[in-house]
């Protein structure tokens, strides 16, 4: 009876060890959109053109980035803003 104790005890604590770092790896998996546009935003101006947005891409993934820009530039003016940036996808039209 002893043994049982000690050993829920000792699992108890490790547990409790170890559970916040657990929930702070949670934490982490949210994107922060605000991180990544400042961190893409090179020239620090407050908008992504789009050679930021690409970035290093290449090939299919460099596609994509330009289709998202094309989609996410609402007011076409070239760049991106923060705004834009976090949006989400335009969801199609119902017919």
């Amino acid at each position: 009876m002893r043994k049982l104790f000690t050993l829920l005890t000792v699992a108890a604590v490790a547990l409790g060890v170890a559970a916040p770092s657990f929930a702070a790896k949670e934490e982490k998996k949210k994107p922060d959109p605000e991180a990544a546009f400042k961190k893409m935003d090179k020239d620090g101006d407050g908008s992504l053109t789009e050679a930021e947005l690409v970035g290093k891409k290449t090939g299919e993934m460099a596609d994509k980035a330009k289709a998202m820009f094309a989609r996410k530039d609402t007011n076409k003016d070239g760049k991106l803003s923060l705004d834009e940036f976090k949006a989400g996808p335009k969801k199609p039209k119902s017919k």
